[in-house]
């Protein structure tokens, strides 16, 4: 009798189309592409037009730093940021999946696994190049050499972080192999963690090294740069990996909607936070360098940015996350291509404002 309950129990469950076939997976690989090129382009379109629009003039008696440097920094500083969020992000995903339904949740930890080594990788090589260029944007009329770069690490803040930052997208590169080959016998939280450690330097490459207030500004920046790797990262796996199988995604996504909404109030009061002090602790500036200076611009494009995502964001939580549960047809995709749009942008904007004087 318990057999036959079990069975009737099954049939009564909703299909759950989780290996799209045919024209429906083509249409959605062609939706997920969507949404990582969504993600890098807003990123690296914001960072390159910010860049131009904060530019400093030419000041007399400084060499200005070579035209692939003024604009490679920032490009190589945000694939740095989304190499990392995605490590983040693709290392959280077999929490946010579960470990209950390992037939089917396992070809997708599998290919998660290889992309995170991949991301890491990338991860590592952004920051170096980072480190490079930071360099010689520092001594433009010296040649780029070793002991350049030995010079810049040894003196400058930012040296040290950026390498710390690529030692951490090497370790996390080697957990993913570890993965690869053991699976989730190479625990699922510790990649997160040491991913989300690996943040940690990032904010040292910033104006938070410069400000008065540091401990506060360096807590606050941290939280700021670890709940938008989370919030970022995690919607992007989640879209990738999952949105086509209903089933998994009726699981992954309620869960991540938690975490999103802890990330949305963390990554907005820690960078209104950040960005009104630095304001205010400047000389002669004040909150109404929000309109009068470059820096402050940037500030209201990134909170114009984080109420956007809120309405998206409510959008899926209040209206498609229902239909998702019932395992509904639902148009995901193109609404977490619209957020992580708006979250490049923001992190293309971010990367500039680390870098931009506060009085232009």
């Amino acid at each position: 009798m318990a057999a036959d309950s079990d069975a009737v129990a099954r049939s009564k469950r909703p299909a759950e189309p989780d290996r799209p076939s045919g024209a429906g997976e083509r249409g959605a690989t062609g939706a997920k592409t969507a949404v990582v090129l969504a993600l890098v382009g807003g990123a690296l379109l914001a960072t390159l037009i910010t860049t131009a629009y904060t530019a400093v003039g030419t000041i007399p008696g400084l060499p200005d730093p070579p035209t692939l440097v003024r604009f490679g920094l920032p490009a190589a500083r945000v694939v740095l940021d989304l190499a990392a969020l995605a490590t983040v992000g693709l290392s959280m995903l077999p929490k946010l999946l579960g470990f209950d339904r390992p037939k089917q949740t396992e070809p997708i930890m599998a290919l998660a696994r290889r992309a995170t080594v991949i991301t890491a990788l990338l991860w590592m090589l952004a920051a170096l190049v980072s480190l490079v260029l930071q360099a010689a944007e520092l001594s433009p009329d010296r040649a780029v050499t070793f002991q350049l770069i030995v010079d810049y690490v040894a003196n400058v803040p930012a040296g040290p972080g950026l390498l710390a930052s690529a030692g951490a997208g090497l370790a996390c590169a080697v957990l993913g192999l570890l993965a690869i080959r053991f699976g989730e016998s190479v625990p699922a939280e510790l990649r997160t963690i040491v991913a989300l450690l690996g943040l940690l330097p990032i904010p040292l490459t910033g104006h938070a090294t410069d400000w008065r207030y540091h401990d506060f500004s360096m807590i606050s920046m941290e939280l700021h740069v670890i709940g938008a790797a989370m919030w970022t990262g995690g919607l992007a796996a989640v879209a990738v990996f999952v949105a086509p199988r209903r089933g998994l995604l009726a699981e992954a996504l309620p869960r991540f909607s938690k975490l999103a909404t802890i990330a949305f109030v963390v990554v907005g009061a820690s960078g209104l936070f950040n960005g009104l002090m630095t304001l205010l602790i400047t000389p002669n500036v004040g909150l109404l360098g929000l309109v009068t200076t470059g820096y402050g611009q940037i500030i209201v494009a990134k909170a114009i940015c984080l109420v956007a995502l809120g309405a998206v964001a409510a959008q899926m939580r209040f209206r498609l996350l229902p239909r998702i549960a019932r395992h509904q047809r639902t148009a995901l995709l193109a609404w977490a291509a619209a957020e992580v749009a708006v979250m490049g942008v923001a992190y293309g904007l971010g990367v500039v404002l680390s870098r931009a004087p506060v009085v232009v």
